[in-house]
């Protein structure tokens, strides 16, 4: 959806921005390219909830989760004295045993039980947060500076409560192209997230845009942490509607970089963070100065997964 919204920015004719006097307005764009960007809007929801619905790795599929803490290594597997215990005869006593090496991991399989990773199977390897496969399970090396070992299941239980996801009906209006406002001070940050962590990250400036004509102003962060890509930035943001239409802890949107140096900031791709569905996720919660006024009637709503 993202990559198709740059080559859609590069090709189409449009009326160019509208400058409001406190903020960038929405983009106005032809009958033509309105009737495709809404199609991909369709298309990215039904995929969406396909993947939610059926993927080995759905939010779903989460069933088990143990963060480090002051620990630098975890044991996984089905004896009870493992510090994540998943008592299925398809792992080990033992299956894996996981060391935090600065931002990667050494796993190893004390009772020779491989794994597998991208198709190979081993018995030892230091990599990278990702997913590695035991058994039928798959396991996620988390990290975020914050490590934990989270465990899918495609036979998980929790599939059972899959009643669908819901949006607010796609609107244009809430489409921006935008520049970015850089921080002339970008030092260091302090984001809290939903398991009690601070995590690390990087005020890289400020959107301002003018939504149904009303000035507001974004925070844009880029997290500290393995994996990210440093030339990415992320929105973190709650609004009128959070609480009630949507998800108490707020949303998120990933603004999309264009070739000329300015954002494709898109409300109606705002999604819901992964701990909207599962207790297994740590979440970033927005910052204060993120917590609008305005109501953004666009993007995910809450579905009620949490409790």
């Amino acid at each position: 959806m993202r990559s198709f919204a740059i080559a859609l920015l590069l090709t189409v004719v449009t009326l160019g921005p509208a400058h409001a006097a406190k903020g960038v307005g929405p983009m106005k764009l032809a009958p033509a390219v309105s009737d495709t960007i809404l199609a991909a809007y369709s298309k990215d929801r039904v995929d969406t909830e396909q993947h939610l619905r059926e993927s080995p790795t759905s939010y779903l599929a989460a069933v088990a989760r143990t963060d480090f803490g002051e620990k630098q290594t975890l044991v996984l597997g089905r004896a009870a004295d493992c510090d994540l215990r998943v008592d299925d005869p398809d792992l080990a006593e033992h299956n894996l045993k996981v060391t935090v090496v600065g931002d990667s991991f050494h796993v190893e399989a004390p009772d020779e039980a491989p794994f597998g990773v991208r198709g190979r199977w081993m018995n030892a390897a230091t990599l990278p947060p990702g997913t590695i496969k035991v058994g039928r399970f798959t396991v996620r090396l988390s990290h975020q500076r914050f490590p934990a070992l989270i465990v899918f299941d495609p036979q998980s239980p929790h599939f059972k409560d899959y009643h669908g996801l819901e949006w607010f009906p796609p609107d244009l209006d809430y489409r921006f192209v935008a520049p970015l406002t850089p921080n002339p001070k970008a030092d260091t940050t302090i984001i809290m997230s939903t398991r009690g962590n601070a995590r690390r990250a990087v005020l890289a400036g400020w959107f301002d845009l003018s939504v149904k004509g009303k000035p507001v102003r974004l925070e844009a962060h880029r997290l500290l942490e393995p994996g990210v890509d440093e030339k990415s930035v992320s929105i973190f943001f709650r609004d009128a509607t959070t609480g009630g239409e949507t998800y108490s802890v707020g949303r998120y949107i990933d603004p999309e970089r264009l070739p000329d140096g300015s954002w494709l900031v898109d409300f109606n791709n705002a999604y819901n963070p992964a701990c909207a569905t599962s207790p297994y996720y740590n979440c970033p919660i927005p910052s204060k100065a993120n917590n609008l006024k305005v109501a953004i009637r666009a993007g995910e709503k809450d579905s009620h997964y949490a409790h």
